[in-house]
């Protein structure tokens, strides 16, 4: 594995070490690397600089002072709610995990057998909030990487996550304490098949106050209808604070007739930082691949040079072997970032020069709605070799351009996509995935009695997903914000700090526009696209609103049938613990994964 002073003089000898709109500062703050929440800090101080860390990153950084347990059972005061909230997943939808006790499951991946279309395994952080006793687990509860499989094409789906202690349930085994490796906390997960029917995992591995982080994976394997998991590979662990892998994404070489069959493909962000000063440097996209089932990978190597502010990778494989990797970037001192692609026709032993695919403005927090968002882009490659990306950009209302500058006002997210029929070399022009969608205005909806104007905009798309099945079908999904409604929020005397205060209000305020959302998934080749969700989703639970995952997926099998998988918020659950406190039994609206299949 290369050190990380190799890597660093790697890229100092493409003379890629430099700032970016200022980006690389010899004066200013120091941050503290050694944690998670100061590298955070570093990334989201660098100024010009539009990349971030995965919200999932961000989110666990934020509990780093998490404390816990509490002394005794709290009994909340208020718990934010809204009449309009959902009180279950309804038909046809398919609740994905089985947990039952308010920890929040988020951040999506689904795969489908190319053997067999019924079976899926499908993948999210999945959170265990209560104390445990194992050596090494905090007393807070972590994020863990959580997967669940079906036989039945996603009408059921096995099994429920470590809630005891006892049991590995559905925690991916050997990367976090509490399921027997080194790591504090893993998840941001992605999930794949090869051509013979194994599974593999990729996620990450890390400690919020100290430097060790990995990127891990695990392959699958069913047997009587059951399925089970190796122990992890991990990829260029690393101790150095100076270095933080992110945002990694897995794909197989699934094609019988590829002279590279079965080979597995990892990219991910390697966050750079000056070691003196804390100071961000740099992210490129690293590879690294497997031959021999992933139990040992490449050593990792830089890919898209000189693009090396970077987020948000995702490989893809053609037929014929080749392999593309997408992702988010721009080069130094670029006005804007752009989706990129880079390829590699010999199993990703070398790649290609970057391809732009367009520019892009990227998304801001939805009006009315605090979550974090991204432009991410979505890949796929279609059996003839056409290649599809989809992403999100913030858009002009009035010219259907890019927003600028940026802004929320008299601008939208828009779900976009464009396509390439030469391998790459040229794109279309980005299209909107939802035309119908982009053209109208969010609906209000729960405002009789309530001193509130609705707040008027165009309906927002964000965080595309792409899937194509053997027979050439398009299938693109995305989160639509198209209702807007009222959210009672809490006092600024009543606010409690998190964890407490994201149950616990101690009294009420006003009321605020809150925009809403539903998942919807469209037929590229047809043009016709469908809201699949049955109630709209509001993302203002457990995280306080600020987190609701990073991405979505989809997933075409054989048949022809799509699986679409996202984060949900209509379950009603019973929370006793969250981060290490102790709740009286409290019903809330819980963060969960759910899938839709269908044909259209």
């Amino acid at each position: 594995m290369r050190s990380r002073t190799s890597i660093l003089a790697i890229v100092a000898s493409l003379g890629l070490v430099g700032s970016l709109n200022g980006a690389v500062a010899s004066s200013g703050p120091t941050y503290d690397i050694t944690t998670l929440a100061g590298k955070v800090a570093s990334v989201n101080g660098t100024a010009g600089l539009q990349i971030r860390f995965s919200a999932f990153i961000e989110q666990q950084a934020e509990e780093t002072g998490a404390t816990g347990p509490s002394s005794g059972p709290i009994t909340p005061t208020f718990v934010l709610s809204s009449p309009l909230d959902g009180t279950s997943v309804q038909a046809p939808n398919v609740t994905v995990n089985q947990d039952t006790a308010a920890a929040p499951q988020n951040e999506t991946a689904i795969a489908v057998d190319p053997n067999k279309p019924n079976r899926l395994v499908a993948a999210a952080n999945d959170y265990v909030t209560r104390t445990w006793t194992c050596p090494g687990c905090s007393a807070h509860g972590d994020g863990y990487s959580g997967t669940y499989f079906s036989n039945d094409g996603g009408k059921t789906w096995c099994c429920a996550s470590n809630l005891n202690g006892s049991s590995q349930g559905t925690l991916i085994p050997g990367v976090t304490h509490l399921s027997g490796g080194p790591y504090d906390a893993g998840g941001d997960p992605a999930v794949t098949f090869d051509s013979r029917g194994n599974a593999y995992y990729a996620g990450l591995g890390f400690n919020r106050t100290s430097a060790p982080n990995t990127v891990a994976v695990n392959r699958g394997t069913f047997a009587s209808g059951g399925l089970t998991w190796s122990a992890p590979t991990f990829i260029n662990p690393t101790t150095s604070p100076a270095i933080f892998n992110d945002k990694e994404w897995i794909a197989a070489d699934a094609n019988a007739g590829s002279p590279l069959r079965d080979r597995i493909y990892v990219t991910f962000t390697r966050f750079i930082f000056n070691p003196s000063n804390g100071h961000y440097v740099q992210s490129p996209i690293m590879e690294a691949h497997s031959s021999d089932g992933g139990r040992t990978f490449s050593d990792p190597q830089i890919i898209g040079a000189p693009v090396i502010y970077d987020q948000g990778s995702r490989p893809v494989v053609a037929s014929d072997g080749t392999v593309y990797v997408f992702f988010e970037g721009s080069t130094r001192l670029a006005t804007l970032n752009s989706t990129y692609v880079v390829k590699s026709t010999d199993g990703g032993e070398s790649f290609g020069r970057p391809v732009a695919v367009a520019e892009l403005q990227d998304i801001v927090p939805l009006k009315n709605a605090a979550f974090r968002v991204n432009s991410f882009p979505a890949p796929a490659v279609a059996p003839n070799g056409d290649l599809y990306v989809a992403w999100s950009s913030q858009l002009n209302d009035a010219t259907g351009g890019l927003c600028l500058p940026i802004a929320n006002v008299g601008c939208h997210s828009a779900a976009v996509y464009s396509k390439s029929t030469d391998g790459g070399a040229t794109w279309s022009a980005p299209a909107l995935i939802f035309p119908a969608l982009d053209a109208a205005n969010r609906s209000p909806d729960g405002y009789t009695g309530i001193a509130l104007t609705p707040s008027t905009h165009r309906v927002d798309t964000f965080w595309p997903a792409v899937a194509i099945s053997p027979s050439g079908r398009v299938y693109m999904s995305a989160y639509a914000a198209d209702v807007v409604s009222p959210w009672q929020t809490c006092s600024k005397a009543g606010t409690l700090p998190p964890p407490v205060g994201r149950i616990n209000c101690l009294s009420l305020d006003g009321y605020i526009n809150n925009a809403r959302l539903d998942y919807a998934v469209a037929n590229i080749g047809t043009g016709e696209s469908r809201i699949v969700t049955k109630h709209p989703i509001n993302t203002r639970s457990q995280f306080g609103g600020g987190f609701i995952g990073d991405y979505t997926d989809i997933a075409v099998g054989s048949d022809n049938v799509y699986h679409a998988l996202w984060t949900d918020t209509n379950n009603k659950q019973t929370v006793v613990w969250w981060y290490g406190f102790q709740f009286v039994p409290t019903v809330i609206n819980q963060e969960d994964v759910v899938t839709n299949a269908g044909s259209f």
